[in-house]
């Protein structure tokens, strides 16, 4: 029998239908910015290319060392070699994957449709658990546990190696629940993890909750408007963890003691990625925007991508990369976001965040093409 639905369950998708309804009631979708010209000053060579199955939002790879781990929202969870593509190994699940795919370079997470959390290794399953609320966070495999985070905000730990239930921790929820991987992390000896607008540091051994930080407000004049959940895709130097609150706020904060270090409006939905000195993101807009790390100062913003349909970007030394929802990897100059080039993939959105292993540059798509670049 299919496990019953919890009260927040259907809240839930209730708030999955007022965000659609919105959306289709909402004027006409502004067109996409023509693509810029670039100045062609980097460059970037295509190596290879792999397929795994279509893949939803909350589908982000798991990445360790020169390997990556990725899942299909069809049922197929993968470890391969960055350097060529090939499968280390591949395993079929036989039940469509939710959420995933958390990792410590030796057992693999996610979560399946039906709230089933299942463990892998070596391509076979350790072990599996239901759980009694869906899922849209990718699970954490940390410290010999694994840590998950259902759409109740309540969090988890489990034996890495057996499942045995180890300590359970819940905030109250909110009415509506943002239907996206949230904010979940390790920092030290802190579990980090976002409850609603505010970063949480627990104890991972006892799931004792050590303190709270308010970075995301709520506002609006109705449950939706009010959504102020903390995404995943952070951005970490140090104890300097930089967050994003849904459609509210940038903020970074002391990642073991919660102190605030500044927070800066921003209309954007997705994670961040940044360096010593920068922080870049996308929002919801398309706008890539840079603000200094130490300080949040604005530093420069790109609108030459406007309603394109950016992916969370990934900041290398000498780019910013970030796709779109036809399928480009768009290469801007840190400095001042100056367009530098682009290359094509398979023409459908770009997921999560490009990835940098091993000198390689991996990319997924909706429609399940893994492609892996070199830039020269």
């Amino acid at each position: 029998m299919a496990p019953m639905f919890s009260v927040v369950s259907r809240l839930m998708l209730v708030a999955a239908a007022l965000l659609v309804g919105a959306c289709s009631s909402a004027p006409e979708k502004p067109k996409a910015s023509p693509l810029p010209a670039v100045s062609g000053t980097f460059k970037v060579q295509p190596v290879w290319k792999s397929q795994i199955g279509s893949v939803s939002p909350q589908l982000l790879p798991s990445v360790h060392g020169q390997q990556m781990a990725l899942a299909s929202s069809q049922g197929q969870l993968a470890l391969i070699d960055v350097l060529n593509g090939r499968d280390i190994w591949r395993l079929n699940l036989n039940a469509p994957i939710q959420a995933g795919v958390g990792g410590d370079g030796r057992r693999f997470a996610v979560v399946t449709q039906a709230n089933e959390l299942v463990v892998a290794e070596a391509g076979k399953v350790l072990w599996r658990h239901v759980l009694p609320a869906l899922s849209y966070t990718p699970p954490l495999v940390a410290g010999d546990r694994v840590f998950v985070m259902t759409g109740d905000r309540a969090v988890t730990a489990f034996d890495a190696d057996t499942g045995q239930r180890l300590w359970g921790q819940q905030r109250p929820s909110d009415p509506l629940l943002l239907r996206q991987a949230g904010l979940l992390m390790p920092l030290g000896d802190n579990l980090l993890v976002g409850w609603g607008g505010r970063l949480a540091s627990l104890n991972p051994l006892t799931g004792a909750v050590r303190w709270e930080t308010l970075v995301g407000v709520t506002r609006g004049t109705n449950e939706v408007e009010r959504l102020v959940d903390l995404v995943a895709g952070t951005s970490r130097q140090g104890n300097l963890v930089c967050v994003r609150s849904f459609q509210t706020a940038v903020a970074c904060l002391d990642g073991l003691t919660g102190r605030m270090a500044w927070s800066r409006p921003a209309q954007g939905h997705q994670g961040l990625d940044g360096n010593e000195q920068i922080l870049v993101g996308s929002e919801s807009d398309g706008k890539v925007l840079a603000w200094q790390r130490s300080t949040g100062n604005p530093l420069w913003t790109q609108d030459a991508l406007r309603f394109r349909g950016l992916s969370m970007p990934l900041l290398l030394n000498n780019a910013v990369v970030v796709g779109d929802q036809e399928g480009w990897l768009h290469f801007l100059s840190p400095q001042n976001g100056q367009a530098l080039q682009r290359v094509a993939t398979d023409s459908s959105a770009i997921m999560g965040k490009p990835i940098w292993s091993g000198q390689m540059l991996v990319v997924v798509t909706r429609t399940g093409g893994v492609h892996g670049f070199r830039p020269e």
